[in-house]
């Protein structure tokens, strides 16, 4: 009788030692989460909430806090999703991280332009976009944990991206977005946020910012690399060295769009600039019926490469973002080729966690 009981009772233990979520082990570590889109937090389907919740304790707007929606008009904001997405974390306990503040696409239309169509002073920029950070942060002061005050102002070879803000501004437009959100939330972690962050260039670039805001006086707790990673970019070295660096410049590191694109890239193809735009070929949407053996192999080792490393630098790190809950929620369908069928994330169309996963925790527990 003793036998039986303890047989069921070490049953029992393997089911739910294998039932273990990311949040529940993964999270112990770091924030593990996921980028949210409205259509997400509005669904009436419940395993669209229990794919969020059950399986991460952060998320992160896809959309609705960026410039041009949060903010249409110069005397007009429009708050009602990124409200209902604050209050969706808050009623199921998870942590939210604002994005983004500062960022040359998506920003308010009329953010650099006078109502003649002339391009504003510098004087005219600076004060909008105080009135910007000052009043999207406040809002939300005490509920988001941390905000991407800059997102992708540096080219690939660390020069600066010659973005509205940068020609009008100058450079100190970096210190002056750190200072307003700093000054609008004094409790809130504030970070730098870029993609392609293992290529060196663009390494000691945002290593020599994270230097210059701190001797500035800036509260920065963060970089941010974004992670649009495939299926053999970046060099793993070069992305764990970027880890390294940017940990040794005083920050916590996060992964803030972590995604796997599994399809071939065009010709000429390269990093996460949002304006690339290709041609639909059939050539490049091979999976339209699912990965093949050999594709999801490549799949399950790629995420877990970089997961290893995660684990190996779990106390340089404070945040995993997945950027979009489920492949049917990828923006990489529709970038930077429309109409394709991609597999980028770890829980598939029908809401269900991918087998890896359990290979994940594993090497957390």
């Amino acid at each position: 009788m003793n036998k039986i009981i303890l047989g069921v009772a070490c049953l029992a233990l393997t089911v739910n030692v294998s039932a273990q979520t990311m949040k529940e082990t993964i999270g112990k570590h770091f924030l593990i989460g996921a980028a949210v889109s409205t259509r997400n937090i509005y669904s009436q389907d419940p395993k669209v909430k229990s794919a969020i919740v059950d399986n991460f304790n952060a998320i992160v707007a896809e959309n609705c806090m960026k410039g041009e929606a949060i903010h249409p008009e110069e005397n007009r904001y429009s708050w009602d999703d990124a409200d209902a997405t604050v209050k969706f974390a808050e009623d199921n306990n998870m942590v939210v991280t604002g994005h983004c503040l500062v960022w040359h696409s998506q920003a308010p239309r009329w953010m650099f332009k006078d109502n003649d169509g002339k391009t504003v002073t510098r004087e005219v920029l600076i004060d909008r976009l105080y009135h910007h950070i000052t009043n999207v942060v406040s809002r939300y002061k005490g509920r988001i944990k941390g905000w991407d005050v800059v997102n992708e102002a540096f080219e690939d070879d660390g020069s600066y991206r010659k973005t509205q803000y940068y020609n009008i501004i100058g450079p100190e437009y970096f210190e002056l977005a750190f200072k307003f959100a700093h000054e609008a939330d004094p409790n809130a972690e504030l970070y730098y946020n870029d993609y392609s962050m293992s290529k060196p260039g663009k390494r000691d670039a945002v290593c020599r910012l994270v230097r210059d805001l701190k001797a500035k006086g800036c509260r920065i707790d963060a970089v941010g690399m974004q992670s649009h990673n495939g299926t053999d970019y970046p060099n793993l070295n070069d992305y764990e060295a970027s880890i390294d660096s940017f940990a040794a410049c005083g920050v916590k590191v996060m992964m803030t769009e972590l995604d796997i694109n599994m399809l071939p890239s065009p010709q000429h193809f390269g990093g996460a600039d949002i304006s690339q735009r290709f041609k639909y070929d059939k050539t490049l949407n091979p999976y339209v019926n699912g990965l093949t053996k050999s594709a999801q192999k490549l799949f399950n080792e790629r995420y877990l490469a970089f997961f290893k490393i995660y684990a190996k630098h779990k106390d340089q790190i404070s945040r995993v973002t997945l950027w979009g809950v489920s492949d049917a929620d990828s923006w990489l369908n529709g970038w930077p080729v429309p109409g394709r069928t991609n597999y980028s994330l770890l829980i598939d169309r029908q809401y269900n966690v991918k087998p890896v996963v359990k290979d994940i925790i594993k090497l957390f527990k």
